[in-house]
């Protein structure tokens, strides 16, 4: 795909061509599907492998071009952020060893993308979200060099017509605008294929839908982002916020999300998906199209459909429906976009062996899912799955019930009996099931972060507590154990060596004032916090001053005081830093300036203030 970006004009020719192009891929679609020409007697299983690059202090490093280099294998690839890269797996026969397979290939290309990064100083982390991401590696510096990202990410932009909109609410809150689509790299997953008959391509839809609640609760690992602690599995909101193309006005309309679940059970066949997805979204890439499909299709030629796939590649459906040609036959496929990355392999085989099991072990009740379940109660339900993850309780065939419940009672069986079905060797079925149950019952990587990350922060600065997580992370990652027996981490202490900037010892947790504000109740704050330095904000949010205990001081010398206000005494010409500033340099300018403290800001706005006592 690479090469024939590069080759893009992305003008309007290019444009006119491709949409003449995709109209031809559905009708050419709808004819493989109405000749049988789609292939319809077997099963394949397959995944890609999302990661993330680390340095050897924990945090992101935007190395992935030069790793790839020195991997130099074509099963590696690149992704949107310079810190993130992935790794394709060869499809299996679902069958007997498929799992085992699939688990030794991961494994391999593991190891030599790991033995590569060594010998760079990085190293490999599987996690849905990187602990240790912070608000520097959403600069555009950090998006991978490649003309597709940043045409992807010009015309989502474009499309959006602002700024993207940040907004997450759980234990803590996220919020924030950004300028790029970069908020999407902090996601990384581990996509699951699962090929369809055709003939049972829209049941099977319907049930992958009807179970992504379940199956996404026993999996969440992506509990935090830039230290707050939000969703179980943030990723789902994230990725659709960090993507949200949707233009916000007056008016109240419906519109759909680029990245989503969807809205209503499927109907008809695979092709009707694809109209409603054209139909809903602007075409943001284009490529030139060498071969027409319904001319292929006329001369005997099976079509690759590749303006189709280029679309598709663009709408983020949570179960995406998918088209390929392997050895020459078309086949159609389902992919699982919401599984996150790690905690280990074992634990990642075992969530693809519980969802691949539960889909082709779908009993025949479930077959017309319209008939059993309302739409909205499999969406509730994925929703809650993303919040609350396994303390969720779903609305399953209109009756409530724990995960615990649902998934040892209900899905499990169903998954046992699917992956027998298909001849999978039965230690590997009892291996992998047997970690789902066991997290059923005693935890996932979630909860694990969760737990440890509020005992850390008890013991150290925010910082110091993510970077000790991530360090705990990728210790026990290498033992390759499920992550319900992961220790919790003992005690543990700040990393000081590898403080280089504000923001990592800055005080976020601020009291502010406004300029309007009366200086007694400065005077009283400052006394009933026991603190000596107060920012002034404007009603914009941006710093005009900062108010010292020796203002208040000499404030009490005043007679009559009660009508003065803090822009009064404040100071107006403040010296600040940036997030991004060095330690020693912020250490200079409170000695340069004789000062207390620095306020910390990223534009005009504050975001945190540095002591003494910090350093």
């Amino acid at each position: 795909m690479g090469e024939h970006i590069k080759q893009s004009k992305f003008d309007e020719g290019e444009r006119k061509a491709f949409v003449e192009n995709l109209i031809d891929d559905v009708n050419a679609l709808e004819i493989l599907l109405k000749r049988g020409l789609v292939e319809n007697d077997v099963i394949r299983v397959g995944a890609e492998q999302e990661m993330c690059l680390i340095d050897k202090e924990f945090r992101p490093a935007g190395e992935s071009i030069k790793l790839l280099e020195r991997i130099n294998d074509d099963h590696f690839t690149t992704e949107l952020a310079s810190y993130n890269l992935e790794a394709n797996l060869d499809p299996q026969v679902l069958g007997k060893d498929c799992f085992k397979q699939v688990e030794q290939q991961l494994a391999s290309l593991l190891k030599k993308g790991k033995t590569e990064a060594e010998k760079m100083g990085i190293r490999i982390l599987l996690t849905g979200i990187l602990p240790t991401i912070s608000r520097a590696e959403m600069d555009m510096d950090f998006m991978t060099p490649i003309p597709r990202y940043y045409k992807l990410n010009d015309n989502l932009k474009a499309c959006r017509g602002k700024d993207f909109r940040i907004k997450l609410k759980g234990v803590d809150e996220l919020s924030l605008y950004h300028d790029s689509v970069l908020f999407e790299a902090c996601n990384t997953s581990f996509q699951l294929h699962l090929q369809i008959a055709p003939n049972d391509f829209i049941k099977s839809y319907n049930w992958a839908q009807a179970i992504t609640g379940p199956v996404l609760s026993i999996c969440c690992n992506s509990p935090l982002l830039m230290g707050r602690e939000l969703w179980k599995e943030t990723r789902i909101a994230l990725f659709q916020q960090s993507l949200d193309t949707r233009k916000w006005t007056n008016a109240l309309k419906d519109q759909l999300p680029r990245v989503g679940f969807g809205d209503h059970w499927q109907t008809g066949s695979i092709a009707e998906i694809f109209k409603e997805d054209i139909s809903a979204h602007r075409i943001i890439l284009t490529k030139p199209i060498t071969h027409n499909a319904l001319q292929l299709l006329e001369n005997g030629a099976i079509p690759k459909l590749e303006a189709l796939n280029l679309f598709n590649g663009t709408v983020y459906r949570w179960n995406r429906p998918c088209y390929g040609v392997g050895s020459g036959k078309p086949h159609v496929r389902i992919e699982n976009r919401y599984i996150p990355s790690g905690p280990t392999v074992i634990d990642e085989m075992a969530n693809f062996a519980f969802w691949v099991g539960l889909m082709v072990g779908r009993p025949e009740k479930y077959d017309d899912m319209s008939a059993i379940m309302d739409f909205r109660e499999a969406k509730l339900n994925f929703l809650k799955a993303a919040f609350n993850g396994r303390q969720t309780v779903f609305s399953w065939l209109g009756e409530p019930r724990s995960l615990e419940s649902l998934v040892l009672g209900e899905l499990l069986p169903i998954a046992y009996e699917g992956l027998r079905k298909f001849g999978v060797d039965e230690k590997d079925i009892n291996r992998l099931l047997g970690v789902i149950e066991a997290r059923a019952r005693k935890g996932t990587g979630a909860e694990w972060q969760v737990s440890n990350f509020r005992r850390l922060k008890k013991q150290m600065k925010l910082d110091s507590a993510i970077v000790q997580l991530t360090k705990a992370m990728y210790k026990n990652q290498q033992k390759n154990l499920p992550v319900y027996d992961w220790p919790p981490i003992g005690h543990a202490k700040e990393i000081k060596a590898s403080f280089q900037w504000v923001s990592q010892i800055m005080s976020t947790k601020l009291m502010k004032l406004q300029e309007d504000d009366y200086a007694n109740l400065a005077v009283a704050i400052m006394q009933w916090n026991n603190i000596h330095h107060i920012p002034v904000e404007d009603t914009e949010g941006a710093l005009v001053g900062l108010l010292t205990w020796s203002h208040i001081e000499a404030l009490g010398k005043i007679k009559n005081n009660s009508d003065i206000r803090v822009s009064d005494i404040m100071i107006k010409k403040v010296v600040t830093v940036r997030p991004r500033t060095k330690i020693e340099t912020a250490r200079k300018l409170m000695e340069d300036y004789q000062i207390g403290c620095l306020p910390v800001c990223s534009g005009s706005n504050l975001v945190g203030i540095i002591s003494k006592v910090d350093l």
